[in-house]
């Protein structure tokens, strides 16, 4: 997403001009492409550009790279903008405004509702949050990046309402997987089955982007199993602190997991029609 994001930015006119990534050779890579450098050390990123993008896998790697203490993005970033794109809890953007505020700069959560060619092609659909005048610093880049470009609120309410897209789809997914399942085992064409479920109530967009993939087994990894698993996860604590019990998302996430148990986690998360269609891992 990161790579996408930043040959994207390129194709528009933005000087790329710092890249980071825990895997050195892929930032040297981009970097080589677009003209930028790579560094070793996230300090020098900062050093080295106005506005950081950041996309990581959780909130363990946001807590890192924005740390308040040892190397981090944060350091000598007065005046600078961060703009986070990962799906990780709302109370992590909270904690990572507060810090970059603290150091005389400015951040933002900008959560993306789409896929590797989205990035690619700026047509991402972002959700964002945090303080508004942070927002419109950076509007003219985001519309560059995204065809639909939403501000949320404060910081957090992006990042919640991001964790709810994703509960959701995950819900689709698994009950996607679910019907084409026992479609197959019944004997039933697939594709009279598929073009049914578009024209009626089982409709979806999981529908059009995973339905074919999971009766082919093409789980090519767009969004992984494992990246679903957190999401419904992050969606979960919330229900929780709200006073909620949320039993689908809870068997969506328990099928998640056990994806992950079976070595399938870094599958697309279409492979959960792996545990459903007769036959298969089940």
């Amino acid at each position: 997403m990161g790579a996408n994001m930043a040959r994207r930015l390129k194709d528009v006119g933005y000087d790329v001009t710092a890249l980071y990534d825990v895997n050195a050779q892929a930032a040297r890579d981009v970097a080589e492409e677009l003209g930028g450098k790579a560094y070793e050390r996230l300090p020098d990123v900062t050093a080295n550009a106005d506005v950081i993008v950041t996309v990581v896998s959780d909130d363990a790697a946001m807590d890192k790279i924005l740390a308040e203490q040892g190397e981090s993005l944060l350091e000598n970033s007065s005046g600078r903008m961060f703009i986070n794109c990962a799906t990780v809890s709302p109370s992590t953007h909270v904690e990572v405004e507060r810090r970059a505020n603290a150091r005389g700069a400015s951040a933002i959560e900008a959560c993306m509702a789409s896929s590797i060619p989205q990035a690619r092609n700026g047509t991402l659909y972002l959700m964002c949050g945090g303080k508004e005048d942070a927002f419109e610093r950076v509007r003219p880049m985001l519309q560059k990046m995204s065809s639909s470009l939403r501000y949320i609120g404060e910081a957090g309410k992006a990042a919640q309402v991001k964790a709810l897209v994703n509960m959701v789809m995950n819900i689709n997914t698994a009950g996607l997987a679910e019907g084409l399942g026992l479609g197959a085992a019944l004997g039933l064409d697939m594709d009279m089955l598929r073009q049914v479920f578009s024209q009626t109530g089982a409709n979806s967009r999981v529908l059009e982007t995973d339905g074919a993939d999971m009766e082919n087994r093409d789980h090519e990894t767009y969004f992984s199993a494992e990246h679903a698993a957190k999401d419904s996860r992050i969606a979960l604590e919330l229900a929780r602190d709200a006073g909620l019990t949320l039993p689908l998302a809870q068997a969506t996430y328990n099928q998640y997991e056990r994806m992950k148990s079976l070595g399938l986690g870094n599958l697309d998360k279409s492979g959960i029609a792996e545990l459903t269609f007769k036959g298969r891992h089940a």
